[in-house]
Formats: structure tokens, sequence, C-alpha cells
């Protein structure tokens, strides 16, 4: 006989083995945080306050159960319901059982046709290439971080706690949302419109401050219904708009929620945001100091290698300066016929340039016009004619020739179709 968990060369102990296939299970991602559907049977509700059933449909069963307050139970759920479930799969292994550790539960009358809705909207997104647009970059430093969330709920507290732990001061505008219920939706859509604005720099400086350059939405945990504004279009449509990164920070890990997909950045929980985008400001300060220290150093290395580099060349040119001055003084003669030789093809180049644009201007100068035997002809107040629309019988006119002009009276006009 071998111990619990004890490795053998010989045949591998039955409990040692569950354990293993346990692990395995549970470290899956294939079998974490799955959305199924089926009816309940075998349901079994105990003192303990934990509940047992099966889920199953025309082609399977499994074993589920839901621990003591791991989530609400809508009591309509009963022997024969459908129902959606979020569960991952575990392993029970006294028995050597596979069972679904059941995160929440729903009818599916209720989160069922969300959920479709959700994934109707998910593949909307993807289809438009708005899943898989380029993300805007989270700043290294942010200089002014808004907050969409509850106005006086925890989750902001718990965020304005961490901010002044980790950068005391860092400046930040909170704009309070409904973040659940019927208005939620348009709540949030609101929030963020109102940190595009603080985002324009016109209007940042207007109120005297940086504009926005990071934006958190988000809340605390709750059921998928209180939840789901933020897997609505309009929300997702608001971040996808927005012209700076933004953080979702809804308080859940079980889901997936669209604000998720199309953010810039998934934060766990509104904590986890701060904790990911504010740097701890003693440590910042710690780390420009070693970095100021490293670049002391290297610069007094450099200084030091160049003074050494110096003393080379100073020992050199006192060994061979004639060398050194004659090298110099052939490669300056070099360059200045190089520079000679260039300057001559130069003005040659522009010379000629010059005389090819003198000729073309000459060539359509009025005055060559009228020495071809053409004439200009002007109205008594100096207009130029070039057609006779608007001449008048007895209208007095210019014409000018090459050596001169000539006063002249309208007697009769003629168009090229016959006399006027």
């Amino acid at each position: 006989m071998t111990g619990r968990g004890e490795v053998t060369t010989g045949p591998l102990p039955i409990g040692q083995f569950v354990q293993l296939v346990k692990q395995t299970v549970v470290r899956d991602p294939l079998f974490k945080n799955q959305a199924l559907r089926g009816e309940v049977t075998q349901w079994k509700q105990y003192a303990s306050g934990h509940t047992y059933f099966s889920l199953r449909d025309q082609d399977g069963q499994m074993r589920a159960v839901i621990w003591k307050g791991r989530c609400a139970i809508d009591p309509s759920i009963k022997e024969g319901s459908e129902v959606v479930v979020l569960a991952s799969l575990d392993l029970y292994v006294q028995r050597g059982e596979i069972q679904l550790n059941v995160e929440r539960i729903e009818p599916v009358s209720i989160l069922g046709e969300l959920e479709k809705a959700k994934r109707l909207l998910v593949e909307q997104l993807r289809n438009e290439g708005e899943l898989d647009r380029p993300r805007r970059a989270i700043p290294t430093l942010p200089q002014h971080i808004a907050i969409i969330t509850g106005a006086g709920s925890a989750a902001l507290a718990d965020m304005q706690q961490l901010i002044e732990n980790r950068w005391p001061g860092l400046r930040r505008t909170i704009i309070g949302v409904l973040v659940q219920g019927p208005r939620a939706t348009e709540e949030i859509v609101r929030g963020l419109a109102a940190a595009r604005q603080l985002s324009n720099p016109n209007v940042a400086k207007k109120r005297g401050e940086p504009p926005v350059d990071l934006v958190i939405v988000g809340r605390g945990g709750g059921s998928p219904e209180d939840l789901w504004a933020f897997n609505l279009e309009p929300v997702a449509r608001a971040i996808i708009a927005s012209p700076v990164a933004i953080v979702s920070a809804v308080g859940h890990e079980s889901d997936v929620l669209v604000s998720d997909l199309v953010a810039d950045l998934r934060a766990s929980t509104p904590s986890d945001a701060i904790e990911r985008v504010v740097p701890v400001l003693p440590e910042l300060h710690y780390f420009l100091d070693e970095y100021g220290e490293r670049l002391d150093v290297a610069s007094r290395r450099q200084l030091l290698d160049s003074k050494q580099r110096l003393n080379v060349l100073h020992a050199r040119l006192r060994v061979a300066p004639m060398e050194g001055l004659n090298r110099a003084k052939a490669k300056v003669l070099t360059l200045s016929s190089r520079i000679k030789v260039a300057t001559h093809r130069n003005i040659g180049l522009q010379a000629t340039r010059l005389a090819h644009f003198e000729a073309s201007l000459s060539a359509i100068h009025p005055q060559r016009v009228l020495e071809r035997g053409y004439s200009m002809t002007q109205t008594s107040d100096g207009a130029v004619l070039s057609s006779i629309d608007g001449l008048e019988i007895g209208q007095n006119i210019i014409l000018n020739f090459a050596d001169g002009s000539a006063d002249a009276e309208i007697k009769k006009t003629h168009t090229n179709e016959g006399e006027k």
C-alpha cells in the first residue's frame, strides 16, 4: 500500500490518478465559465444551503451543484425548468464523478434571450471590424483620469482610496451615473459623452486643467441583469467613439461583457483598473533616482573615455605635427577644388535655365504678338476687346499695332455667321 499522493514505480494509485484528472480538468480554460442550456431534473435544495440537480437535454446530461451563497436562484426554477447556467467543470474526488460548479443560473426566458441579443451584437461588431481595430494606447503617466461609475458607490470609494495611496493628488474627474436599471444605458452614454468633452484641449484650457487622457468606466459586481447595460450597443458605440483610451472595469470574473471586448483595456474590477493604470509615485521616484544615478555614472565614464582619447590624439599630434597638418591642408585643397567645380557647374546650369525662361517669356509677350501682324483692340477706357458682343454702331475704339495705335469708329459688325 502507498500513502495518498505518494508516487510509485508500479501501478498508479487510483486516488492519485483521480487527483491528476481533477487538476487537468480544473486548469483547462475550455472547461471554465461555460454558458450551458438544458432542462433541470433531480432538483434538490438542502438545509445546508447547497442545491444539487442535473442539467440535461435529449443528447446527454451532467450533475451540477450550486454552493451556498454562490448566486441568487430565481424562485420560478423547479423540476423541468429550462435554464441557462454559467458553470465550470469540476471532479468530485471521493466518488470520481465529474460535475458542474454553477456560478449563476437563470430561466431561459430571462437570461437566454439576453444572451442571444448579446451574441448577435458581438457578431455584428466583429463583422464591422470593431473587435479587431487597433487599440488606443494607455498613457504611461496619466495626467487627468475621468471615472464613470455610480456616485457614492463602494467601487468609487475603493478607486479613490487606491489612487490616493498610489499617486496622491492625481487629477481626476468623477462622472456619477446610474449603472443598473432602465436608465443605466442612457446614463453611461451620457457619462462617456461628458468625458469626451473633457478630453478636448480647448475645453480643458478654458477649465484651466489638462485634457482627460484616460477614461475608466465600470462598477462593482452584481447579477447578470444588473450588469447588462454594459452589454448594450449604445454603450459599446460610445466606447468605440472615444478619442482617448477607455478601461472597462466591471466587477465580474465569470463572464466577458461587450464593453470588455470593445474597450482598450479590460480590468477584472474597478480596483484592478486603478492598479493597472495608475503608477505608484514612490516607486516612480525611486526609479527616477536610480536612473539618474546610472546616467551620472555613465556620463562620468563617457567623460573619462573622451579625456583618454583626447590625450591619445594630443600625443599623436606632438609626435607628427607636420604630417597631420599636411594631410589637413591637402584635404582642404581637394575640397576647395571640388567646391569651385561644383559652383561653376551650378552657375552654368542656372544661366541656361534663366535664358530658357527669358526666351519663353519673350515669346509670349503681347508686343511680340503684335509684331507678327496681329493687333489688340481696346475700348476708349482701356478695356481689351476679345469679342464683338457689346459693341455698338458709332462706338469709338483704339487699335494697337506693334509700332503705334489708331482711333477708329464702329460702322458695322459681322459675326462668323454674317452681318449683325
